[in-house]
């Protein structure tokens, strides 16, 4: 038997109020899927069009995000030293502004790779 149509058996058998049942909310994967998956590429495509205007003209020649996984944003870096002054000095201060920009829950960490 139901749960919920077990309770409301035993509701009515006691002459408790009635419970208000929710609408059934269920959707098939397949129809999330899509929606999910728009919105998720609409994020990262935002962080990448804005990734020259928070970080600068230079440091936005010698690197490019790559990737937005599980709020981590993935970057590559063509050289060494540039990578160790993102991952050093500026991560914190790039991580802030994207922070303010998007929000901590689309990022919420910066990787830097060298590549």
């Amino acid at each position: 038997m139901n749960p919920s149509l077990r309770a409301a058996v035993i509701a009515e058998w006691r002459g408790l109020p009635e419970k208000k049942m929710r609408p059934d909310r269920w959707q098939a994967p397949a129809d999330v899927l899509p929606k999910l998956m728009q919105r998720l590429r609409l994020h990262e495509t935002e962080v990448i069009e804005a990734w020259s205007k928070i970080v600068g003209e230079f440091i936005a020649a010698h690197s490019a995000p790559v990737a937005l996984r599980e709020g981590v944003l993935y970057v590559r870096v063509l050289q060494p030293a540039l990578h160790y002054e993102l991952e050093q000095i500026s991560k914190i201060e790039i991580l802030r502004k994207l922070k303010k920009r998007f929000g901590g829950k689309t990022i919420r960490d910066i990787r830097f790779r060298v590549g």
